[in-house]
C-alpha cells in the first residue's frame, strides 16, 4: 500500500473529511476562551486549543471506530470503514488513537497545572463514550460533557481557575449535544435497534422531536443565563436570537422523522454554534 493510500485511510478513520465533527466540538470550546478572556484572548490560547480540538476529535474517532468494529460490520453505511473492512488493523488504530491524544497532551504542556490536571478527564470522558453506547440509555449525553470539557479548561488556562459561569456553559452544551447528536440518532435508529445499541433517540421514543426542542430551548436558556452571569450585551443576546431561529428551522426538518432531514438537521449545528460564537466576538468587539 504506498503512503498516499494509507493517509487517504487515516483521513477516513479520523472523520477529517467530515468537518462537522470538529466544528461542534470547537464552536463551545471557543464560547469559554471568548468569556473567559473578557473577548481578548491570547493568540497562544486559540492556536492551542483549536488544534488540540482537531487532533482530541480525530483521536475519539478512532477509538469510536475500535470500539464498534464488530458492530459496524453490521451496517451498511458503516461496514466500509478502514478499520472494519480490514485495510488497516486494530493494532494500528489503538497506536494513531493513543499518538493523537499524546500530540494533544503535548500541546498543552506550555499552559498551566490547573490545564493539564484537566486534560486527565478530558480524554478519559472521549477515550470511554464509544462505549457507553452499551449500557447508558442517554449517551448523547455523556458526549455532551466530553465534547464540553475544553470550556473548563479554557478557563483555567485563561484565569488559574474555573468560575461557575464555565459549568454552566458546559451543561449548556450538553443539552445541545442531546439536541443535535438525538437528530443524528434518528436516522440510526432502526440499525440501533436491530444491534441493540442505547441512544437518546430510542429512549424518548415516539417523544424525540419534542425532546430535541426541549433540549434546544434549555440550552438557550442557559445560554441567555451566562449572558447575565458575564455581563453580555445585546449583540450577544441577537445571537442567541438567530441560533433560536435554527433551532426552529431545524425543527421543520425533524417533525416528520424522515432521515434525510435529520441528518440535515444535525449537520446545519454547526450554525448554531456559530451563531452564538459571532454574538460574543460581537459584542466584545463593540466594548
Amino acid at each position: 500500500m504506498t503512503f498516499t493510500e494509507r493517509l487517504s485511510l487515516y483521513i477516513q478513520l479520523t472523520r477529517l473529511n467530515r468537518p462537522i465533527g470538529i466544528l461542534l466540538l470547537l464552536w463551545p470550546t471557543l464560547w469559554g476562551v471568548w468569556i473567559a478572556s473578557g473577548g481578548h484572548p491570547a493568540f497562544r490560547v486559540i492556536f492551542i486549543f483549536t488544534l488540540g480540538t482537531l487532533l482530541m476529535r480525530s483521536a475519539g474517532c478512532v477509538i469510536n471506530d475500535y470500539a464498534d468494529r464488530h458492530i459496524d460490520k453490521h451496517v451498511a453505511r458503516t461496514k466500509n470503514r478502514p478499520l472494519t473492512s480490514g485495510k488497516v488493523s486494530e493494532r494500528e488504530t489503538l497506536w494513531l488513537a493513543a499518538g493523537l491524544a499524546f500530540a494533544a497532551l503535548l500541546l498543552i504542556l506550555p499552559l498551566n497545572k490547573l490545564t493539564f490536571v484537566l486534560s486527565i478527564p478530558a480524554v478519559l470522558l472521549a477515550a470511554s463514550y464509544p462505549f457507553t453506547k452499551r449500557f447508558f440509555a442517554i449517551p448523547q449525553a455523556y458526549l455532551g460533557i466530553a465534547f464540553g470539557f475544553g470550556i473548563p479548561m479554557a478557563f483555567a488556562a485563561t484565569l488559574g481557575s474555573v468560575p461557575p459561569v464555565a459549568w454552566v456553559l458546559l451543561l449548556a452544551n450538553v443539552f445541545w449535544c442531546i439536541a443535535y447528536d438525538t437528530e443524528y440518532a434518528m436516522v440510526d435508529r432502526d440499525d440501533d435497534v436491530k444491534l441493540d445499541i442505547h441512544s437518546s433517540a430510542l429512549w424518548f421514543g415516539k417523544h424525540d422531536v419534542f425532546a430535541v426542542m426541549a433540549c434546544y430551548e434549555i440550552a438557550l436558556v442557559l445560554l441567555a443565563v451566562i449572558g447575565l452571569m458575564a455581563d453580555l450585551g445585546v449583540a450577544y443576546y441577537l445571537g442567541l436570537m438567530a441560533a433560536e431561529g435554527i433551532a426552529l428551522y431545524h425543527y421543520s426538518l425533524i417533525k416528520n422523522r424522515n432521515r434525510d432531514d435529520c441528518f440535515k438537521a444535525f449537520l446545519h449545528n454547526n450554525w448554531f454554534g456559530a451563531a452564538v460564537f459571532l454574538g460574543l466576538v460581537v459584542d466584545y468587539g463593540l466594548r
